[in-house]
């Protein structure tokens, strides 16, 4: 199955943020990637490079390649109302990354791991496809068998409260997906009208 694994810390001081990890390495180096470090002199960024830039930003934070962002921004324009804030609503509602939020798993890479092994359901039915799309209502949970593996269940830290668009049960390992989450409550750093104005061109 088609992810990024390369190395993290790099593709982090490429956008100076740590979108892949807790990026402790960027207080040591924060500089771009390069062959002359800091010293190398850097053009300013036409429009199109920022709005690339953007668009990378967020495939390599949700963990998606170009061919299936590029189907999830298109069913983003089909639907009603504004097209950057449908595109995030959507990668949010993806089942890997809301097993993340969840706080099922430490990160959305180890959220995709849980998927693809089985070890999750969606109402009751096992479901192993981690960019299966989740609706208002859907209630998401561990398997029997999975529940009593405490080298899963150990990992498990809870939702944090700031994501009101799901619930979370610890007793019963169950989470519930409210609703499609307002984009001021999503807490990536992500300019998604730039990536609208990329694919309009």
């Amino acid at each position: 199955m088609a992810r990024y694994t390369g190395p993290k810390t790099r593709i982090c001081r490429i956008f100076g943020e740590p979108i892949l990890g807790n990026g402790k390495y960027l207080t040591k180096n924060s500089n771009p990637p390069g062959q002359h470090g800091p010293t190398k002199k850097r053009k300013a960024p036409g429009e199109y490079a920022v709005q690339l830039k953007e668009k990378q930003k967020a495939k390599y934070t949700y963990g998606i390649l170009e061919r299936q962002f590029r189907k999830t921004f298109e069913e983003a324009v089909r639907r009603k109302g504004v097209t950057g804030e449908n595109l995030i609503k959507l990668l949010e509602a993806r089942l890997d990354n809301t097993v993340y939020r969840l706080g099922i798993a430490p990160s959305r890479p180890a959220a995709r791991q849980l998927v693809t092994h089985k070890h999750v359901t969606v109402n009751g039915e096992v479901v192993n496809v981690p960019s299966f799309q989740l609706r208002p209502g859907d209630v998401i949970s561990l398997r029997e068998a999975t529940q009593g593996n405490a080298g899963i269940t150990t990992h498990i830290r809870g939702k944090n409260p700031k994501f009101n668009w799901l619930d979370w049960t610890e007793a019963e390992f169950k989470g519930t997906f409210i609703g499609y989450p307002e984009r001021e409550s999503v807490p990536e750093n992500i300019k998604e009208q730039l990536i609208v104005e990329l694919y309009s061109k």
